[in-house]
């Protein structure tokens, strides 16, 4: 089977490294894609927002599928344009897509199908919505509602600081995607994410994860795109897999399907399990970065067959295995981040791959033979050990035979797994 893989990022690199172990593979294609991706693909310098130029490419080089990695051109409508010309694709339609590329959108549907939310508003307009939050009060959820890179939401904890957020939306802080302003109810609980296929009639549950979106040690500092993942989730309890299904995802399927937006790809479900159970914080429509480092470390199966009977409608006939021991993956990211911060930086030394461990390329690219930092995440140290610990001690030393200056990471990923292990091991 002839492939195409669209994106350049570390979730992409470990997509590519997981379907190159496929003995189904036949010539693999990534656009744009990475240094990284390039030691499994064949990289393509195709603009990936120039769809005619995308569908030219697949004719010409005999594509069978393509696997679409980022939102943006899902949300751009790259899948329907592919699907049009009769090509197979994982990744959901523009329509369906809209449950990442819109939070309000996101809200309704959950309002309308009784699944498991925050209260919520939206506005189009700051007085509206400053008056809302000073009738509400604080702690308070303010969200951009299109795509922001994950860097539109502010949890804030003061009233001045949930009248700034409304401020910096409406100032064009995030552009386009701050045009509209969702208002939420904080949620208090602990936060996890659930993956799961959809083909449009069936589920296949993944696995479960948890990211560390703060800057800093101790969960502190600037929401990022996410500094480090573990997988899985020990939250996550075999009762609170099944409610999820129940309650939050089997209720998408069916409402998307209703609202004629049929939904097939991969719902990555950001959850906050709270007293009453799992509630919906949000949906993308696509892998999480980084947590699919760590979910492709854990897959025992071949991954091709699973994309692909997700894009074909038979998802019904295959299954998934997964490999017990947990995985933990480390970002390194350019100092600075996620402010402003140097481009271009050299990388000196990426330390070679096992089984068990590997560094995933995230902003990378070589210029005159040198591998440099393109990007804020750079790179994800990432690795599978029998336990928490012993994944994050893998990966930590991983990370430390990373040669680079201008590199920066936390120190403490994983560390709520690591707490609740203790007890068990004394």
């Amino acid at each position: 089977m002839n492939i195409l893989l669209i994106g350049s990022g570390g979730r992409e690199h470990a997509l590519a490294w997981k379907l190159a172990q496929s003995p189904l593979i036949g010539a693999f294609y990534a656009a744009p894609g990475n240094p990284g991706i390039a030691e499994h693909a064949e990289l393509v310098d195709i603009n990936i927002d120039d769809h005619a130029a995308v569908i030219a490419f697949c004719k010409a080089n005999a594509v069978d599928f393509v696997v679409v990695g980022p939102e943006a051109p899902l949300v751009a409508g790259l899948s329907d344009a592919l699907r049009a010309v009769g090509l197979t694709v994982f990744g959901p339609s523009a329509a369906a897509a809209q449950l990442e590329g819109s939070k309000g959108f996101t809200k309704d549907v959950c309002a309308r199908f009784n699944i498991p939310t925050g209260a919520y508003q939206r506005f189009n307009n700051a007085p509206k919505a400053k008056a809302y939050v000073r009738q509400q009060g604080a702690p308070i959820v303010i969200k951009a509602d299109g795509l922001a890179a994950g860097k539109g939401v502010t949890v804030a904890m003061t009233l001045d600081e949930a009248l700034s957020a409304i401020d910096d939306c409406f100032e064009g802080a995030f552009g386009a995607a701050g045009a509209e302003v969702v208002v939420e109810a904080f949620l208090d609980g602990e936060e996890a994410s659930f993956f799961c296929l959809c083909d449009g009639k069936t589920l296949l549950p993944l696995a479960t994860a948890q990211d560390h979106k703060r800057v800093g040690d101790g969960d502190t500092g600037p929401n990022t795109g996410g500094m480090g993942a573990y997988s899985p989730a020990p939250v996550m309890t075999p009762d609170m897999v099944e409610r999820t299904l129940r309650e939050i995802i089997e209720p998408t399927m069916r409402g998307m399907a209703e609202l004629g937006r049929p939904f097939s790809g991969v719902f990555f479900a950001g959850l906050m399990i709270t007293e009453k159970g799992p509630e919906l914080i949000e949906y993308n429509v696509r892998f999480g970065d980084p947590e699919c480092q760590v979910l492709m470390m854990r897959l025992k199966s071949d991954l091709l067959p699973l994309l692909h009977a997700c894009a074909s409608g038979t998802l019904d006939k295959v299954s998934a295995e997964w490999h017990d021991d947990p995985a933990l993956t480390v970002v390194l990211a350019s100092k600075g981040y996620p402010g402003s911060f140097t481009r271009n930086t050299q990388i000196a030394a990426v330390p070679a791959a096992s089984d068990e461990a590997k560094v995933f390329h995230a902003g990378t690219a070589v210029k005159d033979g040198q591998l440099i930092a393109t990007g804020g995440r750079v790179l994800n140290a990432t690795a599978r050990g029998k336990t928490v610990a012993e994944a994050q001690a893998k990966a930590y030393a991983l990370a430390r035979q990373v040669e680079w200056d201008n590199g920066f990471s936390r120190s403490d990923i994983g560390w709520q797994a690591i707490a609740r292990e203790k007890p068990s091991e004394s």
